[in-house]
């Protein structure tokens, strides 16, 4: 079956599509803001048949707001544009239920979802051992560290090495100071209690409004030594320092 529609499942095993492709499928001459408006007339409810989320508009880079719709409601709007568009998009779209309600499917899904919730867990551990970790050494300073206004984030870092916190975070794993998890940067155990790091946990909410947790790491006024006495034994020197090089 050809992809007419882009589809996407959340962490509850949901099938969504976006508010947006769907009106970009259907070809209305509305505005997408006021057709979506219009659409809510017909007695949808956000949290239970759709959630609103930011995403970039892949021409300008602007954030706009976007809609993941759950299936049932892509099946309903679908049927209200009464036309040959919106016919074809709701057979799709049930198409794509036959499929999805296959035993076989339900069967891999249900494995696929376990697979996913294990996965989150080791994740969400690994964060919890690198804080319990970081805090050891220094559980009489406690106070002092939470307190600490030298915290810096590896995006200020890599500014005084001329390069952006990804390409800055990249580096680190290759030289293996940490270690990505999930999407999550983790220290390797041996500089998780070297007071190199302070970290703690932002509550998120992903695009298809699930809640989340992410840990924020912040580098200690040490772990920025550590990280130029690395760099330099490696042959890279900070922006100030190759400048003095090149003017002597």
């Amino acid at each position: 079956m050809n992809e007419l529609i882009k589809t996407t499942v959340n962490e509850n095993g949901e099938i969504l599509v976006s508010g947006r492709e769907l009106h970009e499928f259907l070809e209305s001459s509305e505005r997408y803001s006021k057709w979506f408006e219009r659409m809510l007339g017909y007695g949808f409810t956000e949290g239970i048949d759709y959630t609103p989320y930011q995403k970039v508009h892949p021409q300008n880079k602007q954030e706009i707001l976007d809609h993941a719709l759950k299936l049932d409601m892509a099946k309903e709007i679908s049927m209200l544009q009464r036309n040959e568009k919106g016919k074809q998009a709701r057979q799709y779209f049930i198409e794509i239920e036959k499929r999805w309600n296959n035993p076989d499917m339900i069967v891999k899904r249900a494995y696929e979802i376990l697979q996913r919730k294990v996965e989150k867990l080791t994740t969400q551990n690994l964060m919890l051992e690198q804080q319990v970790n970081e805090l050891k050494p220094k559980a009489d300073y406690v106070d002092t560290i939470l307190k600490n206004k030298g915290l810096v984030t590896i995006t200020q870092i890599a500014k005084d090495y001329g390069m952006s916190g990804t390409k800055m975070n990249e580096l680190l794993h290759e030289l293996k100071v940490q270690y990505k998890q999930s999407g999550q940067w983790l220290l390797y155990a041996k500089y998780q209690n070297k007071g190199y790091t302070h970290s703690d946990t932002v509550p998120i909410t992903r695009k298809d409004g699930t809640p989340d947790i992410k840990m924020n790491t912040k580098w200690t006024q040490k772990g920025r030594l550590f990280l130029y006495d690395l760099l330099k034994r490696n042959g890279i020197l900070p922006m100030i320092e190759r400048e003095f090089q090149e003017a002597n």
